[in-house]
């Protein structure tokens, strides 16, 4: 299978749009993502312009595509810039190192198991590293505790468990473990 990983444009919002509600309507997105393919159907075009724009374009916010040799969007990912201090995406979560926040990742079911999750994992470090203000330190993700099969190919592409689990927001019996790749 012959994909270009690029980022994406800032013209391409329905596009945007159309891949992240066929990942909130995967059989696993109530373990993949905190989103539900309701709340995100229903946000107007504005939203799905200004968050694409601010992928295409941002300093502190990247979005890539991998992109089959027909055009078709065969997957996606977010990669977040945090800052010491902030607050993180989940309660809980504090923000002690500059770091990258991989969020968002999605793999369309014809494409999974053909490593394209990995060259998208792989694009966001590069991303991550190639900064220089500021200059990252780690790159992180969340993975649901009952999510085996996500957790497995993180662990393949490098990613370590740092022993940080939060709650699963709106689910106080479920965690979210936290896996991260320190800078060399």
């Amino acid at each position: 299978m012959s994909t270009i990983i690029r980022r994406i444009r800032t013209g391409e919002w329905e596009r945007v749009k159309e891949i992240r509600l066929a990942a909130l309507q995967d059989p696993i997105a109530h373990l993949a993502f905190l989103d539900t393919y309701e709340n995100a159907s229903s946000r107007p075009d504005e939203f799905w312009q200004e968050r694409t724009a601010g992928a295409a374009e941002g300093e502190s916010v990247w979005q890539a595509v991998a992109e089959a040799a027909d055009g078709r969007w065969l997957g996606t990912m977010t990669v977040l810039v945090e800052r010491p201090g902030a607050e993180g995406a989940l309660a809980g979560d504090v923000i002690t190192v500059p770091q990258a926040h991989v969020v968002g990742v999605y793999v369309r079911p014809e494409a999974r198991g053909t490593g394209l999750a990995h060259e998208l994992i792989e694009a966001a470090q590069e991303w991550a590293w190639s900064l220089t203000e500021p200059r990252l330190q780690r790159v992180r993700l969340y993975v649901h505790e009952d999510n085996a099969r996500a957790e497995a190919m993180y662990v393949r592409a490098g990613f370590k468990h740092s022993g940080v689990s939060v709650p699963v927001p709106g689910d106080g019996t479920a965690r979210e473990i936290e896996l991260a790749v320190e800078r060399d």
